[in-house]
């Protein structure tokens, strides 16, 4: 394969996908990265940083964004609010907004607004899980879901009914704040609770070493996929533990770039393990 490395990478940062609603809010922004010729529209790839949900920033990002638009894939890395001042319903809605913003805006970045893929790490994985599977958050916004696939990097939070009801967090605790102490609220921010057959397909990653509530969720996802007979793909990366999971794409010779390349310029794949 011939390197990509020295294409000329265009990015557009700081761009408002989400005005302020009051003076108390801040904008919501996002950064484009893309490279080459614009003759040809480019398939476009969401990604969705992680952070526990309370931490975390767009612009940490920047070397996933140029890495990707250096291998033909368009790619946005959208900010979001953060716990306490955003819970988890508030950030997948923005995210929604992040995908509807590129879905009207991306063909002049030579991005193919038909070709919207959605990406996540840790909790970024979670929000990405949810407004992908769940149809609502772009019923809100009165557009179908435009999300062809999504790739999950070992993604937390998929089963947050499961773990919070195994854990005892006291008051004030970072999850509580951002998922709430009521279990009705635990399952509705649970991406397992809601698979079904028409989803869009899955390529899934999760660390070999990764934390166990993260392992625990993924398992029970994936048997969850089998069962409501999703399309997904799956690989276990082993000795990998959860922050090297993200840290890896710093190499631009990774494979899983090649991978994901490949799984988004081709129709998605059944099953496969």
């Amino acid at each position: 394969m011939i390197s990509c490395a020295f294409k000329s990478v265009k990015r557009s940062k700081n761009i408002v996908y989400h005005a302020a609603v009051s003076d108390t809010t801040s904008h919501k922004k996002l950064n484009v990265f893309s490279s080459g010729a614009r003759d040809k529209l480019k398939p476009v790839l969401i990604f969705v940083h992680g952070g526990a949900w309370n931490s975390g920033n767009k612009s940490l990002y920047n070397f996933f964004g140029n890495r990707m638009a250096r291998k033909g894939i368009v790619t946005v890395i959208p900010d979001y609010t953060k716990s306490p001042e955003a819970n988890f319903d508030q950030m997948a809605s923005e995210i929604a907004s992040a995908v509807l913003w590129t879905k009207k805006n991306i063909a002049a970045y030579g991005g193919d607004s038909n070709q919207i893929f959605l990406s996540g790490h840790s909790a970024g994985g979670h929000l990405a899980a949810l407004i992908s599977i769940k149809d609502e958050y772009f019923t809100k916004l009165k557009i179908v879901n435009p999300v062809k696939g999504l790739i999950l990097i070992d993604a937390a939070g998929l089963d947050m009914y499961g773990y919070l009801k195994e854990e005892t967090f006291e008051a004030g605790n970072t999850y509580l704040e951002t998922f709430t102490d009521n279990p009705i609220v635990w399952k509705k921010a649970s991406p397992l609770y809601f698979l079904h057959e028409a989803m869009p397909p899955l390529l899934i990653y999760r660390g070999g070493k990764t934390y166990p509530s993260i392992l625990k969720s993924n398992e029970k996802f994936i048997d969850s996929l089998q069962k409501v007979r999703a399309k997904f793909t799956y690989h276990v990366q082993p000795g990998k533990k959860h922050i090297p999971m993200i840290l890896q794409f710093f190499n631009s010779s990774n494979k899983r770039y090649d991978e994901i390349v490949q799984w988004i310029i081709t129709a998605p794949p059944n099953k496969s393990f």
